[in-house]
């Protein structure tokens, strides 16, 4: 069990009394990150209140051998996509998102445009130009959703005045 797994075992059912959900949990390079979220969103009292629980818990625990920071937030509106589910649920939602495949992969590496598809094994994303690319995730080096800052709502306003 690596040291992440540990972590998510201890994590887990405090982010879950606190009513929220794991959206993601890294722990990299001496920092542990931990993303949670809600269907409303998350207010910045609950992040400070889980935060300081996780931090007595993993203190309590010491399931990490090393020195390392502890950062508990939200995934954001562009969130990173790591996990076969985060694509489903992106999908669902018919989310934009752009991807980056690892060095190597056949085709352009970039690709930017809506996730028509995703399941447990690979991901199709409808590029800008309407092609459409299937990958597995593990061709994936990095994903994230997309946000159109401004769009359809700073449109209308320009159209009225």
């Amino acid at each position: 069990m690596t040291a992440a797994d540990r972590v998510r075992e201890i994590v887990a059912p405090l982010v879950a009394a606190a009513e929220l959900e794991l959206y993601d949990l890294e722990l990299a390079g001496g920092v542990l990150q931990i993303s949670v979220d809600a269907p409303g969103g998350v207010d910045i009292g609950a992040i400070s209140r889980l935060a300081r629980a996780i931090s007595r818990a993993l203190d309590e625990h010491d399931p990490i051998d090393a020195a390392y920071t502890l950062e508990v937030g939200t995934p954001g509106l562009e969130r990173p996509l790591r996990t076969p589910e985060h694509f489903i649920v992106a999908a669902r939602a018919h989310m934009t998102v752009k991807v980056k495949t690892k060095p190597g992969v056949e085709g352009e590496r970039r690709i930017e445009g809506a996730i028509t598809a995703a399941d447990d094994g690979s991901v199709t994303v409808q590029g800008t130009d309407g092609t459409e690319r299937t990958l597995r995730y593990d061709d994936i080096e990095r994903a994230r959703t997309t946000f159109a800052w401004g769009g359809a709502a700073k449109q209308e306003r320009k159209q009225q005045a």
